[in-house]
């Protein structure tokens, strides 16, 4: 499959196991990943990640925003800048695309779904993690013809980690 996908419940390891995947394999990646922003053990936000080492804030208790998630305002700046800065190189110099994730805060960003839509008509490989609850755009993303999605629990990081690892080596042949 073109597309890998992973989806789970908060926590249960999908960064993780992305970035483990991206080391194992030494892939010719490109993207961004989404961590948390802790200050003294509290989640304070989060922030985004290039794979070429820039940084972001995805969002932030602090940042005043009309784009929110609970708590959090989204910072569609750093989101459009940063994430979608990454995606857009990633097409041009990579084999590989790894977005971290395709979910609430960042479906906020016109410009994301733009990019995301133009990475999935690509020739270009994705691995990501989308959101679980499924809205139109999702549901149609995770339906697509090449596209497979893997759900992520505690129990099962290990087996899920195998069939992407097998999918990967499929299409290295």
């Amino acid at each position: 499959m073109k597309n890998i996908l992973v989806t789970g419940r908060p926590g249960v390891g999908k960064t993780t196991l992305i970035k483990k995947i991206i080391k194992d394999f030494e892939l010719d990646a490109g993207g961004f990943y989404t961590q948390e922003a802790r200050k003294g053990g509290i989640r304070q936000g989060f922030e985004i990640v290039t794979l070429s080492g820039k940084r972001g804030t995805l969002a932030s208790v602090n940042f005043n925003s009309p784009y929110r998630v609970g708590k959090y305002g989204v910072n569609l700046r750093d989101l459009e800048e940063v994430a979608g800065g990454a995606i857009e190189e990633a097409l041009e110099k990579n084999s590989f695309l790894v977005i971290d994730e395709i979910g609430k805060m960042e479906l906020f960003s016109e410009k994301f779904i733009f990019l995301l839509k133009k990475a999935l008509e690509s020739s270009v490989k994705l691995l990501g993690v989308i959101k679980l609850k499924d809205n139109q755009l999702t549901s149609e993303i995770k339906n697509r013809p090449d596209t497979v999605v893997y759900t992520l629990d505690r129990a099962n990081f290990h087996l899920v980690e195998e069939k992407i690892k097998r999918d990967l080596g499929d299409q290295e042949k």
